[in-house]
């Protein structure tokens, strides 16, 4: 009689893939951030080489950030489609080409060209859509907390690279700083295309945190049955039905015209309106990175324990405050007010990445993360409009005072706006602990 002896099941690895898929994708979006890092240390000596104005060089920066938002659900229908590592590695590709192709041009026109449509194509593609789907495929548990880490990859690269960027400008020249860029993004592809996997399916795992049930494997990843445009625009025709969607976009608008549009594209060059010099003003908005990835973090700890709407209701309100004071803090050296606004605005400045996320996860269940790329559509929109808006505003009064506090009200609104959105009784993917 000859008995049968079962094989030993196998083994989980002590750290979960999950977790490794985070990290490729958070060196990823750090390597996005380093060229998005670039427009404010780059627009004086843009209008110093070629005499470009402020308004010129704005709708060329509002061009890339809008294609950044406009290209994010299409580019999350993709990853459901062609896969993440795909998308993914062919966008760090296109961020590499437009950067280092700025070297060459001559007219405004070939900067719209590079930094607008190439650059903005392939930061858009794995913008933080991609972090929607990253955290929905792979995590049941710990999805907002996630969620705060991989959005602050954006914080980080501008952390790690604006420092670094300025000095470059300052000592030589813009060229070097776009070449460095490219070669940072061109390193992560590797990266990219040997670690980074599609679903958990593909390893034979579950996402972190999904309950197991006997004697079930991991199927096959899903594919998407339609093409990706058609998807993405099912995904907003069915959501734009819902006052929810709105209520999302334009907060989210206003979230981008406070953040991106204004203060990322324009503080380097309205402290150096004040004489602060444009080394230590990168160097401030290097810090707000620094406090930004604390905040942004925290903000996914609290996305799983609290309700989103009256944390977004919170963030808003506190930076509409910063906003406002900020023009009487602007001065030709550092002190200490200006460092508890730096301080104060980092720890808000994408905090409301994992609320939204949240709620559009709540609210659209298995099309949340596309519909949270056309929420962040609207960002970019908002961050766009005011990119621009703002420029003019500097040529045509010689400050940015009314932009300061015309941004402040808006996320005076944006609050209002927040705390109207409803909750659904029935809460589609809500963030669980595993056990232990």
């Amino acid at each position: 009689m000859t008995q049968t002896v079962s094989a030993p099941p196998r083994r989980s690895p002590r750290i979960h893939r999950a977790w490794w898929v985070a990290l490729v994708a958070f060196l990823a979006l750090v390597g996005a951030a380093g060229f998005r890092a670039t427009p404010s240390v780059m627009i004086d000596p843009f209008r110093d080489e070629f005499g470009w104005s402020h308004g010129t060089i704005s709708f060329a920066i509002s061009v890339n950030i809008m294609l950044y938002g406009l290209t994010s659900p299409f580019a999350a229908a993709l990853m459901e489609r062609f896969g993440m590592r795909r998308v993914v590695a062919g966008a760090l590709t296109l961020v590499a080409v437009g950067s280092g192709l700025t070297v060459f041009m001559t007219a405004s026109w070939q900067l719209v060209l590079c930094w607008g449509l190439l650059v903005g194509l392939g930061t858009g593609s794995m913008a933080l859509a991609f972090v929607a789907t990253v955290t929905d495929r792979w995590f049941v548990a710990r999805r907002g907390l996630v969620s705060g880490i991989l959005t602050a990859g954006t914080a980080t690269g501008q952390l790690v690279f604006l420092p670094l960027l300025a000095v470059l400008v300052e000592d030589r020249g813009w060229r070097p700083a776009s070449l460095l860029v490219a070669g940072v993004a061109l390193a992560v592809v590797p990266l990219v295309w040997f670690l980074l996997r599609d679903r958990p399916e593909d390893v034979g795992l579950r996402a972190y945190g999904a309950p197991t049930a006997p004697d079930v494997e991991a199927g096959p990843p899903a594919v998407a049955p339609t093409g990706a445009a058609r998807r993405a625009i099912t995904a907003l025709t069915t959501a734009a039905r819902t006052k929810a969607f709105w209520l999302l976009a334009g907060t989210f608008a206003i979230c981008g015209a406070s953040t991106n549009g204004l203060v990322g594209t324009h503080f380097v060059p309205a402290a150096h309106d004040h004489g602060m010099p444009v080394t230590t003003a990168a160097g401030l908005l290097a810090v707000i990175g620094v406090f930004d990835l604390i905040g942004t973090v925290a903000s996914g700890w609290l996305t799983d324990r609290f309700d989103p709407r009256l944390l977004l209701g919170v963030y808003y309100a506190l930076r509409g405050v910063s906003l406002m004071v900020l023009p009487l803090l602007l001065a030709d050296t550092v002190h200490p007010p200006m460092l508890f606004f730096i301080v104060f605005y980092g720890l808000d400045w994408v905090a409301t990445v994992p609320p939204t996320i949240a709620l559009c996860r709540e609210h659209f269940g298995a099309s949340g993360p596309i519909v949270f790329g056309w929420v962040l559509a609207s960002h970019q929109i908002g961050a766009a409009l005011i990119a621009f808006g703002a420029g003019l505003t500097r040529d045509a009064y010689g400050s940015y005072d009314m932009a300061w506090i015309g941004a402040g009200a808006l996320c005076a609104m944006a609050a209002a706006m927040s705390l109207a959105i409803r909750r659904r009784t029935s809460v589609v993917g809500r963030a669980v602990h595993p056990p232990g």
